[in-house]
Parts: C-alpha cells; structure tokens; sequence
C-alpha cells in the first residue's frame, strides 16, 4: 500500500465491472423478456428459479456501472451532509443571479423617464443597442480569460474572481455621472461575468451528487430568474421615485449578489476532479466520501467516479496550458462535442427569447400596452412564471432527456412564434381597439416564455458542461459563453436596430431559425442523462455519437441487484 491515501481504496476490484453481454433481451409490446428462462446465471438454481426470475424488474438503463452503483448506494438526498452540500451549490448558483439581474434590469431602466433624460437616451436606436450591447462586448473579452482563471486556480477560485470584477464595475456604473462612465462600468460587468458564467456551472456539475447531477445543475441556471425577478420588481417600485435615484438604486442592487458570492467561495471545498487533476488525491477522495458517499471511502458511488477520474483525467492536460485550445478542436470526437456545444450557445440565444428578454417593453407597446408601468408589471409577472417553470424543468431533465426536451420545446417555438406573427399583423397597429385580439398577442409571448423557460433554462448551463470532457471544460465553458455573447450581442444590437425599420416582420427570421434548430438537434445532439460525467466520454468515442447516446443497456434487478445485462436490439 502507498502512503499517499488513493491506493488504499480497491479501485480496479469494485463491483461495478463492465457490463457483460448476458442472455439476449428482445422487446415485446412494451416490455422486455427473457428469450430464455433457463440462462447461465442460475443454471444451478431449482427448477422453479427461472419462474422467479421472469418477475423481477426489467428496465433500460443508458449506463449499467452507474446504475450498479446506485442501487448499491441507495442516496438519500435528505441527509445532513447533502444540505452542506446544497449550500455550497447554492453560492454557485448566485452566479447565474448576478447575470439574471442585469438581463432583466436594462430592459426596464431603458424604459424610465429619468435615465432617458439624465443620458439622452430612447428606447429604440443605434445608442440604445450600444448601451445593451457594451456588456456583451466584455463578456467576449472575458471569455478569453475566464478558462484560465478557472484552470489555474480552482472552480471556486474562479467564481472569488468573477463577482470581484462584478463589484467593481457595479462601484464604477452606478455612481456614474457622464454616458462613458456608464458603459464603461457595463464593460466591466461583463467582463466579471463572463468568469462566473464558466466557473460556476462547473463547480455544481463537478461538485453535485452524481445522482442528482441532471436536477442539480439544471437548476443552477433557473437562478437567473432568481436575479431578474428581484430586478424587475425592483423597478417597478423605484419608477416612482421622482428623482434619478430612480434608477441609481437597482444599479447598486447589482453588488448584492456578486458580494455573496465572494464571501461564500470562503467556506466552499474545491470540485474532486480540480483536485484529481493537479495531483491531490487525497483531498479529492475527502471531498467524495463527504458529500457523495456519507463519509464512506469505499461507497459504491465513490469508488464508481474516482476510478473513472483518474482513468480519465489527465495530470498533464491542456488544462494546464492557458495558451492551449487545441483540444477544443484536434479531433473527430471534439469537434462533435463542439458541434454541441456550439449549437447550444446559438439556439438558446436566437430562438427568440431575445427579443421577450431584452424588449419585452417594445413588444407590448407594439401590440398597444403604451403605459410604462404596466408594461413593466407585465414583465416581472413573466419572471415568476418562468422561474416556476424553469424549475420544474429541471426537475424533469432526468426524466424526459435533455435531447428530447430540447427537440420538443423548439419544436412547439415555431409554432408560437407564427401565432405571434400572425396576431401582431393583425392588431398591432396604433389604430386597434380589439383588445381580445392584442391580450391574446401577450399570451402567446407569455406561452412562449414558459416553453423556453422549462426546455431551454435548466440545460443552458448544464448541457454543455456535460458534453465537455474535463480537461476542455473551463476552456470549453469559455468559447460557449464568447458564443453565447456573440449571439447575445446581434439580440440587443441588431434587434432594436432593425425593429426601428421593419417591426414585427423580424418574427419571420424567428420562424425559419427555430425549424433549421430542429433539423440540427436532430441529427447532432446526443443524450447525456444517466451517465457520470466521465461516463459521457464513451458517447463521442462512437462512429455516431448520436446512435451511441440512445443505445440502452436492458438489465435484470432483483433484490440482490442487477442479475443480466444486455443491449437493447432496436440500438
């Protein structure tokens, strides 16, 4: 045995073997048999043994070492030690409020009488969409040093730097008193951002129990709306402060979060796989028996995803490499993942939600909601939906799929946005008095809303750390978010740009984009629930990671555990 700690475990000797190929499974109706009741396992049995073996419970699993190790288990999410653990997840959370503050905020400071009157400024218009878009530029600029912050230093290191940045630039755009200051201390924002956008979704998939990882981390981005909705309602009770302290005073709200953040990364623990990465077993396998294995060393759980930690993580990795990109990109694998990734940032940024995020204001006043105040009320009362909505989201990504939820609630987009359309041609004009015809206009916004909301919101953040391998994760999290700016920079540019011209026939572009989204999920996305995140490397291992993600290993469990396992035919 070595000293070191990692060599006392039975690592390669655990019970979660590969799977082997056992008695051929066939799917009839809408259930599994055995195609024989005599098969090696229980060769040696009674002969009654087969009868008993036909009623124990057949199901599909995406991964049999995963599921072995669960039943194994058995976790309870209720324990002492899982609420230390949520309460470490819970500052991790608090960088998506940060963002979730500002994305609802400036849509509604846009709207006020004072901040338009104290810089000059209109709701609409090439000044506007730069003020929007100043911090997306510093989200871009962020993004190219936000990996290796959270490289170099640690998870939770990266999400102490990221809100730093973001209270400086909330001490330099608040108290501002000339247009500059002001888009100076956006660039700032963003620039913070951008950091916490990498290093806090993943510190909560890397430190989130393995078997609520899908739950966990989808919930990490339905906090965006944990920051908007103290935002929008906060406007809409400072709009009636005659003064410009109408709109100062959510500009210093801005801090409150980005402060929590940096004094609960104090008391937070580093992420197992950071630590397996630099070399410190030890500490790695503490962390795990902690929180994932109720302070066993040897439970299933931390046996399962230590022994695929160090087989695939590497100590020598481009992780240590701040220059080194390359794996992002250097093969067949990466590229799919990157396909992933990719088409992740755009399509949670274009398939609309642009424009009900940043302008929904704009959209009301189309459709004839002309009051400032009550277009503001509409607003935050989307935010509360869409938080509900969006948890129970994650709620059900574990569930339904990521893939499907995904193909499903894109789907359902397109149609919306054509009822949209349809309905703002028709009683969008400043002339309408059917008021049945512009209500029924905001319900669809809002319909829209909750379908983003619950299929987009929760897997933002968690699909695409999912579909990085570790040693490209922080890197990877980085060119998501330059991605995700970039779209986000054409949504609050371009849209209030080109609205000034053609209105709502910019819905159309919505319309065809969301069906291209379809076609692509289709073919390129692949499934990632049911598997540890070392697990989901196998997937783009595959000729066709697509086919690979869907194939489903069909398993005997019993009291004792699994018995047989075997691959789904139609795979």
């Amino acid at each position: 045995m070595e000293s070191n700690g990692y060599y006392e475990m039975d690592v390669a000797g655990t019970a979660m073997g590969s799977p082997g190929l056992a008695t051929p499974f066939h799917k009839r109706g809408d259930s599994y048999h055995l195609e024989s009741a005599h098969h090696k396992n229980h060769d040696s049995k009674s002969p009654d043994e087969p009868a008993r073996v036909e009623q124990q419970h057949i199901t599909a699993v995406a991964h049999v070492g995963f599921s072995d190790a669960l039943i194994a288990q058995k976790p309870s999410p209720w324990t002492k030690t899982m609420f230390k653990l949520y309460f470490f997840l819970f500052v991790a959370f608090l960088n998506s409020c940060i963002n979730g503050y500002d994305g609802s905020l400036m849509g509604g400071i846009n709207a006020m009488k004072y901040y338009q009157r104290y810089f000059g400024m209109k709701t609409v218009g090439s000044e506007t969409g730069f003020v929007f878009s100043v911090y997306t530029i510093g989200n871009i600029a962020g993004s190219f040093f936000c990996g290796p912050f959270t490289d170099w230093w640690g998870r939770r290191w990266g999400m102490f730097i990221g809100a730093g940045i973001i209270i400086a630039g909330s001490c330099v755009q608040a108290p501002s008193t000339s247009h500059l200051a002001f888009t100076g201390g956006r660039f700032i924002l963003g620039f913070g951002v951008a950091t916490c956008a990498t290093a806090g979704p993943s510190y909560v998939a890397e430190m989130a129990h393995p078997a609520w990882r899908g739950t966990l981390t989808g919930l990490y981005n339905t906090f965006w709306f944990v920051g908007g909705i103290p935002a929008t309602w906060t406007l809409y009770g400072t709009q009636h402060i005659e003064s410009d302290l109408s709109w100062r005073l959510p500009l210093w709200f801005q801090s409150i979060a980005a402060g929590l953040v940096v004094l609960g990364c104090l008391f937070c623990p580093e992420t197992p796989r950071w630590l397996v990465s630099n070399d410190r077993h030890e500490e790695a396998i503490r962390v795990m028996a902690r929180y994932h294995g109720e302070g066993d060393r040897n439970s299933p759980i931390v046996l399962l995803t230590y022994r695929e930690m160090i087989e695939e993580i590497a100590t020598e990795g481009s992780d240590k490499r701040w220059w080194d990109y390359r794996d992002l990109f250097n093969s067949k694998p990466a590229w799919w993942r990157l396909s992933c990734v990719l088409g992740m940032a755009f399509f949670s940024q274009w398939s609309g939600n642009g424009a009900v995020s940043y302008f929904m204001p704009v959209l009301l006043d189309q459709i004839g909601v002309k009051d400032g105040r009550t277009q503001l009320l509409y607003n935050a009362i989307l935010n509360v939906i869409s938080f509900v909505m969006a948890t129970i989201g994650a709620r059900f990504v574990d569930r339904l799929g990521r893939r499907a939820v995904l193909l499903v609630g894109t789907s359902l987009f397109v149609v919306w946005w054509s009822v949209i359309t349809t309905l703002t041609a028709l009683y969008g004009d400043e002339e309408n008095d059917n008021t049945y015809g512009s209500r029924s206009a905001i319900a669809f916004i809002y319909i829209f809303g909750i379908t983003y909301s619950f299929s987009y919101t929760p897997l933002q953040a968690l699909y695409p750390v999912e579909c990085l391998s570790y040693e490209t994760r922080a890197k990877g999290m980085g060119m998501y978010n330059l991605f995700v700016n970039i779209a986000v920079f054409f949504n609050t540019y371009a849209i209030p740009t080109v609205w000034e011209r053609i209105k709502w026939r910019f819905y159309f572009v919505y319309i065809a984009w969301d069906v291209f989204e379809v076609v692509f999920m289709y073919f390129f996305f692949v499934e990632t629930k049911g598997r540890t995140l070392e697990e989901i490397n196998e997937i783009f291992e595959a000729p066709y990671p697509k086919r690979k993600s869907l194939q489903k290993h069909i398993v005997v469990i019993t009291d004792g555990g699994i018995l047989d396992k075997g691959l789904d035919e139609q795979y």
